[in-house]
């Protein structure tokens, strides 16, 4: 439920920062300006999917059916490479695939299944989004009444620090799936918009995301040629080692800074707590806990050594 909770929070987010950028862009009033970007945000959606929705569905569609000869040539494809059947019986013995295999697995393993979480999160952000001073009153009057001020400044803060994670978040993963269709397309890769879709919304997960998002584009490319399978695994690496050290550092520099080193660790951490889910939202759980550690313990800490200087 926490995650749930947390997820539903992060939508809100977005939309109250667009109604925000809406607001100061054309003086509309705050009043008409978050329903606006709920209207816009759908639209947008709706809108993308009737200019290329139709292609999407087409390609996700024949990806599906072309998904047994894939795996099959690959097979075929490591029984007949010595060196390729030594790599993959290393993986296979560590138990690699098996343990992402569970972890993918519990990713929808709630009551109601994968369709049930969305239609959760999402009516968790609508009633977040429309009425979000109701529930952060609820959680500060939980407080002590000398306590409240500082609890709601923090809440205030907390909600900054993820509108600008989910800003620079958004912004990597447009420029990840512009640079691989760009990528895929220059290469004849069949699928490349489906693709680049996956790249682009699997690079939301730091680190295992990008290889995530490898296996499906290999697989297309194995089916015209092992050569072409390897400029694709260049094409993507190459695209990970630009949002990595140019977009990512430019991002963070700009909006919020997060040590790559705790996401891993956060990742490692909340996952074997949570599951997948938490893999999925254990960077911006990681941006709560930094700011609670900064305001409850970082700053006393500064005005005790502070007032023993005196």
């Amino acid at each position: 439920m926490f995650l749930y909770t947390l997820a539903g929070a992060i939508i809100a987010v977005y939309f109250h920062g667009l109604a925000g950028l809406i607001a100061r862009k054309t003086k509309i009033p705050q009043k008409w300006s978050l329903p606006l970007s709920i209207i816009l945000s759908i639209s947008f959606l709706f809108g993308t999917f009737f200019l290329i929705g139709a292609r999407v569905t087409g390609e996700v569609v024949q990806f599906t059916k072309e998904v047994p000869s894939l795996v099959e040539d690959t097979k075929n494809l490591i029984e007949s490479n010595s060196n390729i059947k030594l790599i993959y019986e290393k993986i296979a013995s560590s138990k690699i695939v098996e343990k992402a295999s569970l972890l993918l697995g519990g990713l929808f393993n709630g009551t109601l299944g994968v369709f049930g979480d969305i239609y959760i999160v999402l009516f968790i952000g609508i009633f977040f989004t429309a009425a979000p001073g109701q529930y952060k009153t609820g959680i500060v009057k939980l407080l002590p009444a000398d306590a409240r001020s500082h609890g709601n400044n923090l809440i205030e803060k907390i909600a900054r620090n993820l509108r600008s994670w989910l800003k620079g978040m958004l912004f990597s993963m447009f420029v990840v799936f512009v640079l691989t269709s760009i990528g895929l397309a220059i290469l004849g890769i069949d699928l490349w918009l489906v693709l680049a879709l996956i790249a682009g919304l699997l690079s939301f997960i730091p680190n295992f995301g990008p290889i995530i998002s490898i296996i499906p584009a290999a697989l297309v490319a194995l089916s015209k040629s092992p050569s072409t399978a390897l400029w694709v695994i260049v094409l993507y690496c190459f695209v990970q080692l630009v949002e990595s050290n140019f977009i990512t550092p430019l991002v963070q520099q700009e909006l919020i800074k997060t040590p790559p080193a705790l996401i891993i660790i956060s990742q490692v951490f909340v996952g074997i707590w949570l599951g997948a889910w938490g893999v999925i939202l254990a960077t911006p759980i990681l941006v709560i806990v930094m700011v609670l550690v900064h305001e409850l313990y970082i700053k006393k800490q500064d005005q005790k050594q502070l007032l023993s200087k005196y």
